[in-house]
């Protein structure tokens, strides 16, 4: 008897269907239920305390759309089957499964030179293996070597299926209202010439509110300046532990977060052993959470101290500027060095600096196309009258301090 299809309930689109058994294999693996243990928006919920919902939500909502729009495409006559259906399903719902806690704190500290996407790929071929082939055409997809590039746009792209759900989602559950798109509608517009997705003239206006959208949420959530500093203080944290570790110090950690704080890994790492993918596979927020609740009580100053202000919400103040700011931050090194009473070696994970940048829409990256009604395709940002021109196509970068005064 065949596995039966499912029904679940998605607070923002509703009821969503997932009929396909194969799916519903992969959801019921350990690797993919082990999401739900991983927030969508990392330290965000410290500003907007709605925002706990995790990247297993994310990636079901991302798999829904992704069937939407292929209903969509099929009902204009593209020529899709069952097989590409699913395929393409598969690799949108696996897409975030190489997610680490925390995500861009584990990938700047405990694993170097590989990315998040990288690693999905790692555990998709491996749950390949395990399934007998079942998501070779869905790697394909994800990689983009199929033959129709548009499957593959549709899982990474500019609009892709990702992004017109995280936007939706982190909006809703944030309760930021310019966050929200008319996912529908583009969906509704997608068209395919020449293999390549587009769309249709008059969903210009969707696309554009799209990627309005995006820019306000990366300035108002994603790069909010109290979301950077909670994310910049876990970042110091992790340092700070991985520091001590080398040092051979003891710290507390379950198993699989010891092992990668005691441990220099690289990308080479999962070629050289081939436990280390299972052992990356058994980490998730609990796992840092509760060694940073720990830490608060251990010998050493610094680590305590971080993990204090962590789990009492005491964050990094922050300046943001565009302009230079070597003089402010040498200024603060001396205030905090004074305040604190630090040695030199120890301000680094008081007093920091960085860049941190918006890049709305890459007009050197795949671009969004829009195929016009006289039969020319032009990109979104050369049409007439464009509310996505160059200016908003710019990237936008702002320099940052981050420091600690007591409390």
């Amino acid at each position: 008897m065949g596995i039966k299809g499912k029904i679940i309930n998605d607070p923002v689109y509703g009821f969503i269907r997932f009929p396909e058994a194969e799916l519903l294999q992969i959801i019921g693996h350990p690797w993919f239920q082990r999401l739900r243990n991983i927030k969508q928006m990392g330290m965000a919920q410290l500003v907007y305390p709605g925002a706990v919902h995790t990247r297993f939500h994310h990636s079901l909502g991302a798999c829904h759309l992704m069937g939407t729009a292929l209903e969509e495409l099929k009902g204009k006559g593209e020529n899709i089957s069952k097989e590409e259906c699913l395929a393409a399903r598969i690799a949108i719902l696996l897409h975030d499964v190489g997610h680490g806690p925390f995500s861009h704190a584990l990938e700047h500290t405990l694993i170097d030179d590989i990315s998040h996407e990288a690693v999905s790929q790692l555990i998709m071929d491996k749950l390949n293996s395990e399934m007998d082939g079942m998501l070779t055409d869905a790697i394909h997809v994800f990689k983009g070597n199929n033959s129709k590039q548009f499957l593959h746009q549709l899982v990474s792209s500019q609009l892709d299926t990702d992004r017109m759900d995280y936007l939706n989602r982190d909006s809703f559950y944030t309760g930021v209202s310019e966050g929200v798109i008319g996912y529908d509608r583009i969906l509704q517009m997608l068209t395919v010439q020449d293999g390549a997705l587009m769309v249709e003239e008059k969903g210009v206006h969707s696309v554009e509110k799209f990627i309005i959208a995006r820019r306000l949420m990366y300035w108002q959530v994603y790069l909010h300046k109290t979301v950077l500093s909670a994310e910049i203080l876990l970042i110091n944290i992790l340092k700070r532990a991985r520091e001590l570790a080398m040092d051979g110090t003891s710290l507390f950690a379950a198993p699989a977060f010891h092992y990668f704080l005691y441990n220099r890994l690289g990308a080479d790492s999962f070629k050289t052993d081939p436990t280390l993918l299972e052992t990356y596979c058994q980490l998730d927020d609990n796992d840092i959470l509760t060694s940073v609740k720990v830490w608060q009580s251990h010998p050493d100053k610094i680590l305590s101290y971080l993990c204090s202000m962590l789990i009492n919400r005491h964050l990094y103040k922050v300046i943001l500027s565009t302009g230079p700011m070597d003089e402010l931050y040498a200024q603060k090194q001396e205030e905090v060095k004074k305040a604190l009473n630090l040695q030199d070696n120890e301000l680094q994970y008081f007093v920091s600096k960085g860049v941190t940048s918006n890049n709305t829409y890459n007009v050197n990256d795949e671009r969004i196309q829009i195929a016009m009604k006289n039969g020319s395709v032009v990109d979104i940002s050369q049409i007439d009258n464009p509310i996505v021109n160059q200016a908003l196509a710019r990237p936008v970068h702002k320099n940052y301090i981050c420091y600690t005064l007591p409390v």
